[in-house]
């Protein structure tokens, strides 16, 4: 037997075991590094990918090391006895074979391909091979399946209630941060609305990071239930509820790969909305020339997508197509999203129409969901609770419920302006450009970090005048943000007298 000890590398959500060389149990050679093994302890399996450790410091012949996340999700104690075998190969890789050569697979085949994808029996490549494959062909049917087989593997949450809303947006909009105002604005009207959240993978910030400024967001299913019937609503991080543990692996693989097919988003998105118990849903997919959606053709196929599958799934589904031709709001980063939100729900004369009229829009078609408010009331409903001040109070009761920061953030004092070439009128943004200056900025990082936005699309602008600032922690980061600026600003401006 070996003892469990925890290996402090983060490997972002992939299970990793070490293996000493000089083990007396296990010979290294029966073991290959980055080779699948199953760790056995107190009745459990952990399914692993091994690495071969030669660094006797690191660990101990007699030892068995866990990355920190494979020891989380172990759950057992360090120094507990512990063994290892060989795992027997998933069987659902014969579907997976299948699909790669363009077999359409039935329910039962993606309920064996995502179990084991949750059980972690998937190696990456093995992953990364069912993601190509679907990629390669899919039928609606199949998406249906592969949303239902998802659903099936995460945590389900029932709230008793008849009525519980949600609202999630397709994403790819650099500061489209409006369930932080919706969400309160549901719950000042009385609306149950337990809002699970993503942190960033490639965006400047997710709505977890931006939140993460004001409150706590790291809250498991308890303490969620709790803050969700004190108060009526949350705005936390998903990933500790754990509502698609399949998608979270999937994630891992596709987004290095950029691999990012409807057929997946739709699956995505439904799985954990189903999961975390929402009889109404709002979806925004935003459409733009830089957006994920980048034409009226393509949201209109991915609109049919989601209102077939939603529907096949019992869920009550308004869809909203939004302008996604620029950023929304001024800030693009944590704090300054955060900002911007707060300054919507003070009803603050400098916060940005665009940021509030989008959320005003989505709160009152979820406030309409309500039997008692008459089609086309929602919104005003929505700005009533808005500038009467009742949203934020409820925003302030969702702080204090899941602990407020006791640390006010502030952008990063450390900033470099990028400005306009020449008199003009900003013709267009480009919202990836964007958004990959605030990441090379250091957004999500660090939360202080972004871009703020000085011109919109119609702003006039005088050569030399700033379009935006970039906000950086570090000096290298602020370097290498200022460079990719300046290659290319993302900012197309029409020249002629402002």
């Amino acid at each position: 037997m070996l003892k469990l000890k925890r290996i402090a590398i983060d490997t972002h959500r992939e299970s990793i075991a070490y293996l000493s060389r000089h083990c007396p149990d296990y010979r290294a050679e029966e073991f290959l590094a980055l080779g699948k093994i199953e760790v056995k302890a107190g009745g459990a399996r952990l399914p692993a990918t091994l690495n071969i450790v030669d660094d006797p410091d690191l660990l101990a012949p007699d030892e068995i090391g866990l990355s920190e996340a494979a020891f989380d999700a172990f759950g057992h104690p360090a120094g507990t006895p512990a063994s290892i075998e060989h795992p027997k190969p998933a069987e659902s890789l014969e579907a997976v074979r299948a699909k790669i050569l363009g077999r359409e697979l039935n329910r039962e085949q993606y309920a064996a391909i995502i179990g084991d994808i949750a059980a972690l029996r998937y190696s990456k490549m093995e992953v990364a091979a069912f993601l190509v494959g679907c990629a390669g062909f899919m039928t609606i049917a199949e998406v249906l399946s592969l949303t239902q087989a998802m659903a099936g593997v995460g945590k389900h949450l029932d709230w008793g209630r008849r009525l519980v809303v949600d609202k999630h947006c397709i994403g790819g909009i650099p500061g489209n941060r409006t369930s932080m105002i919706v969400v309160p604005i549901v719950v000042a009207h009385g609306l149950t609305i337990p809002k699970t959240s993503s942190r960033a993978i490639t965006s400047p910030a997710g709505t977890a990071d931006t939140m993460e400024v004001l409150a706590r967001v790291d809250i498991g299913t308890d303490e969620m239930r709790a803050i969700v019937d004190k108060v009526g609503g949350c705005l936390v991080w998903g990933g500790r509820v754990n509502l698609s543990p399949a998608d979270d692996v999937l994630i891992t693989v596709e987004r290095p790969l950029r691999i990012d097919t409807r057929e997946q988003m739709v699956a995505s998105i439904l799985s954990k909305k189903l999961t975390a118990g929402a009889s109404h849903l709002v979806l925004d997919i935003p459409v733009g020339p830089t957006a994920k959606v980048r034409n009226a053709a393509e949201a209109a196929h991915l609109r049919k997508m989601f209102e077939y599958v939603g529907g096949k799934l019992g869920l009550s589904l308004d869809i909203r197509l939004t302008d996604g031709s620029q950023p929304i709001g001024q800030g693009v980063g944590p704090v300054l999203e955060a900002r911007d939100v707060m300054a919507v729900l003070r009803n603050d004369a400098a916060a940005p129409d665009d940021l509030r009229e989008r959320a005003l829009l989505l709160a009152g078609a979820l406030i309409e969901a309500d039997i008692s408010v008459k089609g086309g009331q929602g919104i005003h409903r929505a700005r009533e609770l808005l500038e009467s001040g009742a949203a934020m109070r409820a925003m302030e009761e969702i702080i204090l419920a899941q602990g407020a920061n006791s640390t006010p953030l502030t952008p990063s004092p450390s900033g470099h302006e990028v400005t306009s070439p020449c008199d003009g009128v900003v013709q267009s943004i480009d919202c990836l450009r964007i958004a990959r200056v605030a990441r090379m900025a250091g957004a999500p990082a660090f939360k202080s970090a972004g871009v703020d936005l000085l011109r919109k699309v119609g702003d006039p602008v005088r050569q030399g005048e700033p379009l935006y600032r970039i906000h950086a922690t570090l000096p290298t980061d602020l370097g290498f943000a200022a460079d990719l600026a300046g290659q290319d600003s993302g900012y197309v401006i029409t020249r002629g007298k402002p």
